[in-house]
């Protein structure tokens, strides 16, 4: 059986967190309204914390805007707030407020991280901000994802459980291969 593998290899394009050169890298493709991804949301947060300098964390885009309605908007609120250097911050806030995606909500939001307002709403918007999400979409199609969260380690997707217990014995696992 052949693994997927990460088409676009991590790099100065993406949102990550953890060092550049950590022995692991994770990526997820998500769907900020996706109840799976926001299931996996607290356990990678928890990963992070256990794995520390030794993993790199690494989010890409994947809204699911035909069953979700409120996606492809909350990717355009995190990449226009990563405009700001703010990415992380609304990337936390989108997944602890699933159920709250609307554009008054992501405007709040905007608001809540004392972005500059103007700017975020021209963000929001840019065709810069849109294809950088219809990129991501894109190269996960190409690297065997088919839904979210769909979770790469160190370019080899993962399809097993990611659950707490499991997710973290195959990264430790990964880091002994």
């Amino acid at each position: 059986m052949s693994e997927s593998r990460l088409v676009i290899p991590v790099g100065e394009h993406d949102h990550s967190e953890g060092a550049a050169n950590a022995p692991l890298t994770l990526v997820e493709y998500g769907d900020y309204e996706c109840p799976y991804c926001g299931r996996a949301y607290p356990i990678v947060k928890r990963l992070q914390k256990e794995f520390g300098s030794t993993l790199r964390f690494v989010f890409r885009n994947f809204p699911l805007s035909q069953i979700h309605e409120h996606a492809r908007a909350a990717a355009q609120a995190a990449e226009a707030a990563a405009q700001q250097g703010r990415f992380w911050e609304m990337h936390d806030l989108l997944f602890e407020n699933q159920q709250n995606l609307g554009n008054g909500d992501l405007l709040a939001y905007a608001k809540s991280l004392h972005l500059d307002s103007a700017r975020f709403e021209k963000d929001f918007s840019d065709p810069a901000v849109v294809k950088h999400i219809r990129d991501d979409f894109r190269n996960g199609v190409r690297s065997g994802v088919n839904g979210t969260p769909s979770f790469y380690v160190n370019n080899v997707k993962y399809d097993e459980s990611w659950e707490f217990e499991s997710f973290k014995e195959w990264l430790l696992s990964s880091v002994a291969a």
